[in-house]
């Protein structure tokens, strides 16, 4: 099997010849062709390099636009600091909805533009990278693209306290911004689709901040709007979301999404037996104490652990984005583990 063939034998139910493998890497792509994250971030050609590079040396079954969350707010004109080597961050102090009624005035960036050559914004940049993805490394590889979830791209946009507070004190405020996210960022995810990505990533780290009864009743129903709306466009979802989940696995479950990602502190057997058998569930090493600053018998073993608990229908992942500096023999004993095992 090809990689590109592997996964999509777990997402159709079928048994791959092993278990693929679709760790995040980000900074240490970058580092893997000696460049500085400031280029990774601001360069798509840079960013394929990488990707397509470290794939090859790591076994992985993919290649990802994924770089940085902050691409749809600057496009909107949010202030972004960016750093040489470094990842981008947005300004919280000087968010773009800080008066909210600046979001009446918000507009979906025309990626009309395309994947060529013209100048335009990060947002389209992402683009030039799934194209280019498409043709270097498409038959190999799966291509993923990613856009920003609702309860994220709302923190991006308004600033994270500040969000906190208005789900109690303006929730007609977070359902006018969830909505305007969600029609961005399904506007984006069909121009990455076109592009060439096989799957789009979403990431909603926020929505692990909040209890169970603001996610259902805020950040839920537009999850699903913007899940429906990619597998409208014949493209398929992964969701994910840093951090603590244990609380709403359920919905999780039922959001239909292709892929669910989860991180180091859910526990995977709690997923599968909250979710069903069939949600294909992706995780959950953790990047730091096991991979980053463990051993490759620790890593194959977590692994073989978490492989147990989730059952046929897994990916391997780490809960996060694989560290700069991880030890390239750890990095490798994930590619070892999923080789010893045979479908």
């Amino acid at each position: 099997m090809t990689p590109r063939e592997r996964i999509l034998a777990v997402l159709q139910g079928r048994t791959p010849d092993r278990p693929p493998l679709m760790a995040i890497t980000m900074m240490l792509a970058a580092d893997q062709v000696g460049v500085p994250y400031g280029r990774y971030v601001s360069d798509y050609r840079v960013l394929v390099e990488a990707q397509i590079a470290t794939a090859a040396r790591f076994a992985l079954d993919y290649v990802s636009c994924i770089s940085d969350p902050a691409r749809e707010a600057h496009d909107l004109g949010a202030a972004v600091k960016f750093f040489d080597n470094q990842p981008p961050a947005i300004d919280e102090s000087n968010a773009l909805l800080a008066d909210k009624s600046r979001l009446a005035s918000l507009r979906v960036p025309d990626l009309s533009a395309g994947p060529g050559p013209e100048a335009g914004g990060r947002m389209l940049d992402r683009l030039r990278a799934a194209a280019l993805f498409k043709r270097r490394a498409g038959s190999e590889y799966l291509v993923e693209g990613w856009v920003e979830g609702p309860c994220a791209e709302g923190a991006d946009l308004r600033g994270l306290n500040a969000l906190m507070y208005d789900f109690f004190d303006d929730p007609a405020f977070v359902r006018g911004l969830f909505g305007f996210a969600v029609e961005m960022e399904l506007a984006f995810a069909r121009a990455q689709a076109e592009a060439g990505c096989d799957i789009i990533g979403v990431g909603d780290a926020a929505a692990s901040l909040v209890g169970p009864r603001i996610y259902n009743e805020f950040v839920w129903p537009y999850q699903k709007r913007l899940v429906d709306g990619i597998h409208a466009i014949g493209s398929r979802v992964r969701l994910h979301i840093c951090g603590d989940t244990r609380q709403i696995l359920e919905p999780i479950g039922r959001l239909a999404c292709d892929i669910v990602d989860l991180d180091f502190m859910v526990p995977l057997a709690d997923a599968r037996r909250r979710m069903g058998p069939n949600q294909v569930l992706l995780g959950n090493l953790d990047p730091v104490r096991v991979l980053k600053d463990g051993t490759p018998d620790g890593v194959r073993a977590a692994l073989a652990a978490c492989h147990k608990a989730a059952g046929p229908r897994y990916i391997l992942g780490a809960g996060c984005e694989i560290p700069r500096g991880t030890p390239p023999e750890n990095f490798l004993a994930m590619a070892q583990y999923a080789a010893s095992v045979r479908g």
